[in-house]
């Protein structure tokens, strides 16, 4: 049977992947940053997992306005980076696992959780920093992908209650699922920032380390925060937390904190991370 073996967060910020790309990740300005992002890389290098579910949102590489989506699930045999304005990102072809996907969608529905299904999808920053972050520049991704994106763009966004009970579903979709593999689900985007209006470059990370530890030890108050309170206190694009709430409801009530780095500014944003494995590694 499937099992999900660790639940990550990370930012998503898309300078990450530019500076990656091309090379010029160097000097005192990034070198906390690699550093930081090491254990991820170590951690991913021992768990292996088959399959990353990667919880992100799209930044209209895919969706604009016209079609304003609370959650969708990638269901393609592969998925090309995003051309977001400047060329198709340098980094390999994600490949997806259909038989996977599938299920998770058709246990969603079932559950009464209505997902939007994609077949062609094109992944921009949001979920390709995050594998640059934990594989970072391989010839291919080590891993298949399933992309799991969530409306963050446009108002009025997902509670974070239902962030989490769409996490809760994952989980239940993914033990039932019957092939022998190990799943990882990654949350990202956030934590504090906002990037336009008097409050731009808006960090806040008294803020972000309460909120993770309420994550880590205490999902059941986190999720129910309010979306003006984290606006007010992390910005507007701070929203993107809820995201992590995915990955939380995925996970069992009871997890150890294998990591936790956070680090700003990267670019104008408050770059955090955390890896998390259930207390009960032989259970589902």
């Amino acid at each position: 049977m499937a099992k999900i073996i660790g639940g990550i967060g990370t930012s998503h910020i898309p300078t990450v992947g530019h500076v990656m790309d091309s090379g010029t990740m160097v000097g005192d300005y990034w070198e906390p940053f690699i550093n930081g992002i090491q254990p991820a890389r170590q951690w991913i290098k021992k768990n292996k997992p088959d399959v990353c579910i990667v919880v992100y949102n799209d930044h209209g590489s895919n969706f604009s306005l016209k079609d304003v989506i609370p959650f969708g699930i990638g269901m393609a045999d592969k998925f090309l980076p995003a051309d977001e304005g400047y060329g198709r990102r340098n980094v390999p072809t994600c490949y997806g696992h259909q038989a996977l996907s599938a299920h998770i969608a058709e246990s969603l529905i079932f559950d009464e959780f209505d997902i939007v299904m994609s077949n062609e999808l094109d992944v921009d920053h949001g979920l390709t920093v995050p594998l640059s972050i934990l594989y970072d520049q391989p010839s291919e991704w080590p891993c298949k992908v399933i992309p799991l994106y969530v409306g963050v763009v446009q108002y009025p966004q997902p509670t974070g209650n239902r962030c989490y009970n769409l996490g809760k579903a994952i989980r239940k979709a993914v033990d039932s699922f019957p092939e022998d593999i190990t799943v990882a689900i990654l949350g990202t985007g956030g934590l504090s920032h906002q990037l336009q209006g008097p409050r731009a470059g808006l960090i806040n990370q008294d803020y972000d380390q309460k909120w993770l530890t309420g994550l880590v030890n205490d999902p059941l108050t986190t999720k129910d925060i309010s979306h003006t309170e984290l606006i007010r206190e992390t910005g507007s694009e701070g929203i993107e937390a809820i995201m992590w709430l995915v990955m939380r409801g995925a996970m069992d009530d009871k997890v150890n904190e294998v990591y936790r780095f956070m680090h700003a500014p990267v670019s104008n944003t408050n770059y955090s991370l955390i890896i998390l494995e259930n207390q009960n590694k032989g259970g589902k």
